[in-house]
């Protein structure tokens, strides 16, 4: 094997595992749909993060880059967008908040 290709193992096994690294969290979330001890700001910046590094990856043409970032894209926007209805659906139900 050349080092290409030792380089490439490298990167494969490394977004496998932060991106699997990032399932159990995503997981609870959808299963009770609690995101209440989840920061909005963390979470909207580790998406935009997400995001950069995705299209980063494309620029190079990295894919374990772009394979693990788009998987945890769809994560992260999901538990996002989980986050930000509850936000929406406490502020409706108590309009001093």
């Amino acid at each position: 094997m050349n080092v290409a290709s030792w380089i490439d193992l490298l990167g494969y096994a490394a977004a496998a595992l932060t991106t699997a690294s990032f399932v159990p969290q995503a997981w609870l979330s959808f299963r009770t749909g609690d995101v209440s001890g989840i920061s909005l700001g963390m979470y909207a910046s580790f998406t935009v993060g997400v995001a950069l590094w995705l299209a980063y990856g494309v620029v190079l043409g990295a894919w374990p880059i772009v394979v693990a970032n788009a998987i945890t894209l769809v994560l992260a926007m999901s538990i996002l967008v989980m986050k930000l209805r509850g936000r929406r659906a406490a502020k409706l139900n108590d309009p001093d908040r």
